[in-house]
């Protein structure tokens, strides 16, 4: 195939900057011979007025003013004539103008003129086409021929052979099919009769390899005027070719700039981002791309400025996006997801080491070369005939992420530094997406790793409950938040049952959450009701936020939190609860009665409105399921909370139904869309003790109370059958009666509670909590709380209506712990 048969016809192109110029010939002498409408739209005469007539006619009368005839002369020495000036309008009034002065040839030798004008103050209102259209009408070598109403060429300029190859005397006398053997000059030659037969002006694109430049492809605007003489007559049709290339590739580029915006970073995903360049990549700028990645770079991991590629050994990556031509990408050994190795010696990792570029327009794959050195590649390369290649490192804030490679096979133009100017544009977009995504993944997986660690690993609730809990985080764009629970094992057999939800997700609400379920445990284990642990709950989220405020150039991490706390009792199936501006738990009986108990809302942590809180007790029946969530749980950006809570109470409404069923059911069941906060669910079900695991005595205060309670203990340890746990019991029930009756004037309480320890309480009259000291060898008291540390596994105080509680927990599979201290002295005998 020639030069000139490699031509095929492009989209239609609106291109004003040619159509709207106004067209006339003259002969050598500047008389004009030919008019079209533009001409007369733009200066008011018509052809019956001007044909025939010197075009003086349009000259205004100023001795500044070139005549024609040396206008004719200057034309004649430069050939091609362009610049401003004034003409006179039909009329009178003065237009500045820019014009353009074209020498067309006949067969015979003889030559015409052919003038372009266009309105200066057209172009000044028209700033967006006005500079393109002065450069096509000034500075562009544009190609010029007149052909006859049969279409063949009659005139043509010496430009026009530079266009297509076709020599002046291959075209004159031609028509276009003549000329072209096997281009599709029907399409051209229809537009040409349109403008004839309409007498308007007709514009195309069309595409050629011009001689000069034949390995490459060249776009060209040609516009199409009708010619007229004085009677009105078509004389012809004028076509005027402008080489557009240049705009067009700019428009182009611009495209796919523009499309990167939107297609690339749609998702804070790496994988997914190194893909989008890929895809964004083929076939707009190649036939085959691949983006590979730092192994460590998907993880969130800090890449590091260089990736050493200076030893023996090739550098894995992994590859993170591709996309061809073909389906299935088959032009590479390697899947997507997979590792893939770069030879020290080929070009990717020259590129990676400088972090430059590197363009190879014609790939040379003769044997010997980088290409051999990896052996799955080079038969790739040369099965699908690679042979040009572009090679761009990935690099954000100074360091080397990957590399992105692009190479064509089925276009047969090889790359240009345009090409890789556009790549770089690309590639640095995606490298700040990439970059971003990274650092996301990065703090995400933080944010997961420090939530995983903070929340419980395993809950028990003891001989109080059963429980079973799901926690959901939220969808990755939402990222993690601050959502937790808890199951706090508390004394005599109690459970705290804790739910929270810290406003806000990422790092500072997961750091904050931590903060307050530590909180809580240290409140609970203080043995607090739930009002007052709220309460104090509420000045420590207050500080926080504070000592937030003091640091002026840092932004506040902690907004609010809601909280829901309740402390069930089995020995008397009775559930205190309060909550902070958290939603309500679900209360299921045994017979799948659902209901939503209406607790005094409480103002949410944080929120400094100095409003108390408030507690309710409850009795439940053994088998109760108690649901405490939060809010992700029921909230829909479509449906009010209520329906939330109904669908939430419809789903555990099944009594006979395992925990962990009824979890599956209510985080899975509930129609919503996907979560944009974190989801959490706490069920429970309570359990009671048997009247024969609890028993309790009501001593006198006296001294004849010690020896009796230690006597009742004994005798209730030998029916339990913990005959192991006597002495060790006995000395605690007669330490704790003795503070007793020594701090307090009123009848004491003494109770043995078995379950999965074995719990002393001791009750009195007496709001002052115990302290532990150490006594001197000199002191006769101060040793009973050192000794009941000894002999119990934990210890504690309570505050009681009325009074308060001492309590102490021994373990059932063990003798005492510790035998008594080297001097310690025996229990008092009273």
């Amino acid at each position: 195939m020639t030069n000139t048969d490699r031509v095929t016809l492009g989209k239609r192109l609106n291109t004003r900057e040619v159509s709207e110029s106004a067209v006339a010939m003259l002969d050598e002498r500047g008389t004009v011979v030919a008019w079209t409408q533009a001409a007369e739209q733009l200066l008011g005469y018509s052809a019956r007025e001007v044909v025939g007539r010197s075009a003086a006619l349009i000259l205004p009368s100023s001795e500044k003013t070139p005549t024609i005839s040396a206008l004719i002369e200057q034309c004649r020495a430069r050939n091609d004539w362009s610049g401003t000036m004034t003409v006179r309008h039909r009329d009178g009034r003065m237009l500045d103008i820019n014009h353009r002065i074209s020498m067309l040839r006949r067969q015979d030798g003889t030559f015409r003129w052919l003038v372009s004008v266009t309105d200066i103050g057209t172009l000044s209102r028209e700033t967006g086409n006005g500079s393109l259209r002065e450069s096509l009408l000034t500075h562009a070598p544009i190609g010029i021929i007149v052909r006859d109403p049969q279409l063949r060429c009659v005139w043509v300029n010496d430009t026009m052979e530079s266009h297509d190859g076709i020599s002046r005397d291959r075209r004159l006398g031609q028509r276009l099919t003549d000329s072209l053997p096997g281009f599709e000059a029907e399409a051209l030659e229809a537009v040409m009769r349109q403008a004839l037969r309409n007498g308007t002006t007709a514009v195309h694109e069309y595409r050629a390899w011009p001689t000069e430049d034949p390995r490459r492809e060249h776009a060209f605007s040609a516009s199409y005027f009708c010619l007229q003489d004085a009677d009105g007559k078509t004389l012809g049709v004028c076509g005027i070719s402008v080489d557009v290339t240049g705009s067009q590739r700019a428009r182009e580029r611009l495209a796919i700039l523009s499309q990167a915006s939107t297609r690339i970073g749609s998702t804070l995903d790496v994988m997914r981002t190194a893909q989008e360049l890929a895809d964004l990549a083929v076939p707009l700028l190649a036939d085959y791309a691949y983006v590979d990645l730092g192994e460590s770079i998907p993880f969130g991991e800090e890449p590091s400025t260089r990736i050493d590629t200076t030893s023996d050994r090739p550098t894995a990556f992994l590859r993170a996006g591709q996309a061809s031509i073909h389906p299935g990408t088959p032009e590479s050994p390697y899947a997507r997801g997979e590792t893939v190795f770069v030879p020290p010696t080929s070009p990717l990792a020259s590129a990676l080491r400088t972090g430059r570029s590197h363009l190879e327009p014609v790939l040379d794959t003769s044997p010997g070369t980088w290409v051999d050195h990896d052996p799955a590649r080079a038969q790739k390369i040369r099965e699908y005939r690679m042979h040009s290649v572009m090679i761009v490192p990935i690099i954000a804030r100074r360091a080397v992420l990957g590399v992105a490679l692009f190479l064509r096979t089925e276009d047969p133009v090889p790359f240009h530094e345009d090409d890789l100017l556009l790549a770089e544009e690309l590639v640095t977009r995606a490298a700040l997406s990439l970059d971003n995504a990274r650092q996301y993944t990065r703090e995400h997986t933080a944010a997961l790793a420090l939530q995983r660690n903070l929340l419980p690993h395993r809950l028990t609730g003891g001989a109080a409950v059963e429980v079973a809990w799901r926690y959901l985080p939220a969808d990755a764009e939402a990222g993690v938040g601050g959502d937790w629970f808890d199951v706090i094992p508390l004394s005599g057999a109690r459970v705290g049952l804790v739910v929270g939800d810290v406003v806000g997700h990422g790092i500072n609400a997961a750091a904050t959450m931590g903060t307050l379920r530590t909180a809580v445990r240290t409140l609970a284990d203080l043995e607090m009701p739930p009002d007052q642990l709220l309460a104090h709950l509420d000045d420590t989220f207050q500080r926080l936020a504070e000592q937030d405020a003091d640091a002026a150039d840092q932004t506040p991490t902690v907004v609010g939190a809601t909280c829901l706390y309740a402390v069930y009792d089995p020995t008397t199936r009775k559930c205190t609860m309060a909550r902070a501006g958290h939603p309500p738990p679900a209360i299921i009986d045994p017979q799948g009665q659902v209901t939503f108990p209406d607790l005094p809302t409480g103002s949410p942590l944080g929120v400094g409105l100095g409003v108390p809180f408030e507690a309710v007790e409850l009795e439940l029946p053994e088998g109760t399921l108690l649901a405490l969530y939060t809010d992700g749980l029921i909230e829909t950006r479509d449906d009010d909370i209520d329906v939330g809570m109904r669908c939430l109470g419809t789903a555990l409404a099944h009594p006979s139904h395992s925990l962990e069923d009824l979890c599956t059911r209510a985080t899975e069941t509930l129609p919503r869309q996907a979560p944009s906060d974190d989801i959490t669910l706490l069920l429970v079900r309570t359990l009671s003790l048997s009247p024969t695991q609890v028993t309790s005595w009501t001593l006198p205060n006296d001294r004849t109370a010690i020896p009796n309670a230690r006597h009742m203990a004994a005798r209730q340890l030998t029916e339990w059958g913990l005959e192991g746990l006597q002495d060790s019991t006995e000395l605690i029930v007669s330490e704790l009666v003795t503070n007793a009756v020594r701090h307090s004037t009123d009848p004491i309480g003494l109770r043995l509670i078995h379950h999965q320890a074995l719990t002393c309480e001791v009750s009195d009259t007496d709001a002052n909590s115990p302290r532990l000291r150490h006594a001197r060898t000199t002191d006769e008291n101060g040793r009973g709380l050192f000794l009941i540390t000894q002999l119990s596994r934990r210890w504690g105080a309570r505050p009681e209506s009325g009074g308060k509680v001492i309590w102490a927990e021994q373990a059932l599979d063990s003798a005492p712990s510790h035998a008594p201290a080297p001097g310690t002295p025996p229990p008092r005998k009273e």
